[in-house]
């Protein structure tokens, strides 16, 4: 089995960042439409502290009409989103959507996605966000907004637990690597990892489980990914790998907006500022960490 220093790792994992307050208001009502996705009323587990943090009337009149917030996310990546037992939206994310949206008025609806369509999906207006662990990169805010972080996750090198030549970046030179296909981790390995290390062969997956049972089984040899957020799949699989060095880089997830949706972007901040000011956030993150997110 594979010891990941949990505690550890989460102590120095997640950044929470003060965002800006923007005074909006507005009374919103709406009935909510069924659909073939998940459709939540937004619960909160929140202390019960509560002004809502409604939208302009402008941005909020096809919200209105609806009812909801949609919400893009894989639903295959615990801890942050999944489907429970009862085949309900579940995780991190989740529950930071379903607050989000009960403090700007609205219920949310769960749209699982693969990751491979997840901006395509967004820009196409399948959804009207993605709270599924998007990290912020120069390439996407060419095409798409995002709110301040919520997360900082920090990414690691993963290997075999009985592997003993690969003890970092330098050492994938030749070797056959696993990622998520269409990820951030994959854009990494191609133009920042391949340059420098040299040539190795990228294997692309449509989920996280996927690649770590493969790499478990000895049909990659590595990957890369956020160790404190793959461990509750390690354990659960009793998959036989381990985080090897430093951090070789630390992304930040925000929510995920089309481009020109200004005041919906604003009334999200602003639940998010108000979450984390009430203590709501931190509530949220210890129920599935098990530790207080560091500010």
């Amino acid at each position: 089995m594979m010891t990941f220093g949990i505690a550890r790792a989460i102590r120095h994992s997640v950044l929470i960042l003060l965002f800006s307050l923007v005074p909006l208001a507005i009374s919103l009502a709406g009935g909510q439409k069924e659909g073939n996705a998940s459709s939540q009323q937004a619960s909160s587990p929140s202390n019960g502290t509560g002004a809502s943090d409604q939208l302009s009337a402008a941005a909020a009149s096809q919200l209105l009409a609806k009812g909801k917030l949609t919400v893009g996310l894989m639903g295959t990546y615990p801890p942050y989103n999944f489907l429970d037992s009862a085949h309900e939206v579940d995780g991190l994310d989740a529950d930071i959507a379903k607050e989000v949206a009960r403090r700007i008025g609205l219920q949310v609806q769960f749209i699982p996605t693969e990751w491979s369509g997840m901006i395509e999906g967004l820009l196409k207006g399948k959804f009207d966000v993605v709270i599924s662990q998007m990290t912020i990169t120069d390439d996407r805010k060419k095409v798409m907004d995002f709110s301040q972080p919520y997360m900082k996750n920090p990414v690691n090198v993963i290997v075999r637990s009985d592997n003993t030549t690969i003890n970092g970046l330098a050492d994938l030179k030749g070797k056959r690597v696993g990622v998520g296909l269409g990820t951030n981790d994959e854009a990494y390995l191609r133009n920042v990892a391949i340059p420098q290390v040299g040539q190795f062969t990228i294997a692309t997956y449509d989920d996280v489980i996927t690649s770590l049972k493969d790499l478990s089984d000895g049909r990659i040899d590595a990957t890369i990914n956020n160790i404190y957020a793959i461990a509750p799949v390690v354990q659960q699989n009793h998959y036989q790998i381990k985080a090897v060095g430093e951090p070789i880089k630390v992304d930040y997830a925000a929510v995920a907006f089309q481009k020109n949706h200004a005041d919906l972007l604003a009334a999200v901040d602003k639940a998010l500022t108000s979450m984390k000011s009430d203590g709501t956030y931190a509530t949220i993150f210890k129920k599935w960490f098990n530790a207080d997110p560091t500010p």
